[in-house]
């Protein structure tokens, strides 16, 4: 049996609709696990947002967070990380923006925003994680993984054109939501640490299965032998990504059901 890695987004693709995981989920991964293969959760969340998800799974797991900017092994050891030059981050931080757009920051062990926003806490129910309300001014830009712009697209967009026009390669621009606007140092994304996820497991790419939904898997997808996008995918993705196939819907446990028929579990 050879090894393969099994690398899954999480909203939108591994989780079920109420942003959790589904039992037929959790025994799938088991089974891989104590068949000797590899898995991981690569998501735009937080590492500490993630860790109940892996500790409802009980085996070992890696764990690419924050977009990428954070690689974990399955003890919580920090493998690889990336943030932002301090002074791109106080750019961000200081860019005009209308009052309705929310500030958020990842940071390696904090999750910050500049108001309070009940909705999100919401989202976050299942894993407890949650922000720290701060004054922006007060921030000096020092250890940022990710700037996030949570708001309408039509405000989103104005401000993604801005940030490409000023920084171009310097900075990675991404949507995980049509609503979430992500910004990344240059090179960092899902595919980028999945690279060094291989690498440091000594898999090629091509024994390596990748699931997501939306535009920031795009890197991940590209780079994965056996790439999958969901049926309830962000449209472009398939144009991103043709050579993935695509399979049912999150809602469904497709990602769960693909990989039962794909390892014959």
């Amino acid at each position: 049996m050879t090894p393969h890695l099994i690398v899954s987004d999480l909203d939108g693709t591994l989780l079920d609709a109420n942003h959790d995981l589904h039992p037929e989920t959790v025994e799938t991964l088991r089974l891989l696990a104590g068949q000797g293969h590899h898995l991981a959760f690569a998501s735009g969340r937080h590492f500490r947002d993630m860790l109940a998800f892996r500790e409802r799974l009980g085996v070992p797991l890696h764990v690419i967070s924050t977009n990428g900017a954070y690689l974990h092994g399955p003890e919580g050891n920090l493998l690889a990380s990336r943030h932002l030059e301090a002074e791109l981050a106080r750019e961000l931080i200081a860019l005009e923006r209308h009052d309705s757009v929310r500030l958020n920051l990842y940071l390696e062990h904090e999750w910050l925003i500049d108001a309070p926003e009940p909705r999100l806490l919401a989202y976050h129910a299942h894993t407890g994680f949650g922000y720290r309300v701060v004054e922006p001014a007060s921030l000096d830009g020092e250890g940022v993984g990710k700037v996030l712009y949570i708001g309408e697209p039509e405000r989103l967009a104005g401000l993604e054109a801005q940030v490409r026009t000023s920084h171009g390669e310097r900075l990675h621009v991404t949507y995980s939501t049509v609503n979430s606007l992500e910004i990344m140092a240059g090179g960092v994304n899902k595919g980028t640490a999945l690279e060094a996820l291989l690498a440091t497991l000594d898999i090629d790419s091509e024994h390596c299965l990748a699931f997501g939904d939306n535009l920031n898997d795009t890197e991940m997808l590209s780079l994965a032998g056996e790439a999958h996008v969901m049926a309830n995918a962000h449209p472009a993705l398939f144009e991103r990504v043709p050579v993935a196939r695509r399979i049912g819907h999150h809602a469904e446990s497709a990602v769960a059901r693909h990989l039962q028929e794909r390892f014959s579990l």
